[in-house]
């Protein structure tokens, strides 16, 4: 499109990482050990898994979680529900349906029944996040 639109300028993507991609190529199998060391309760498949899907974001999908009871409910394949909400809030996901093919490919894995829990699960938290709140300080009698 360049030659169209000569304001536009280059193609910044070529210069800058995408989210969590700021790490050399070599340094993935590091990243893992990382993630391993850190968070001890995870398995190797599941720290790969993050690692290829948030780079050096996965650390703020576990936060503070001590064991995997901590990223609270699992939905499948190692699918928590602390990674849904991280996928809500800084990915848009608003349906199972994105979770599991636009954002993992994770669909690929879970099994009908897990993906059913896991798009009521999220169906529920995007109602009560468009619930009216009550705020007795404001409100009148």
């Amino acid at each position: 499109l360049a030659p169209h639109f000569p304001e536009a300028g280059g193609a910044w993507t070529a210069r800058v990482p995408l989210p969590g991609g700021d790490f050399r190529h070599d340094e993935f199998g590091r990243l893992i050990g990382a993630l391993l060391t850190a968070y001890p309760f995870l398995n190797p498949r599941w720290a790969r898994r993050l690692v290829r899907a948030y780079g050096t974001e996965a650390r703020e999908i576990l936060g503070a979680a001590r064991n995997a009871e901590d990223l609270g409910r699992r939905f499948g394949h190692d699918l928590t529900e602390a990674e849904v909400v991280w996928l809500m809030e800084r990915e848009w996901a608003r349906s199972a349906a994105d979770v599991l093919w636009r954002r993992s490919k994770l669909g690929l894995r879970l099994d009908a029944g897990e993906a059913a829990a896991l798009d009521a699960w999220m169906e529920a938290r995007n109602a009560a996040a468009r619930a009216p709140r009550h705020d007795p300080v404001t409100e009148t009698v």
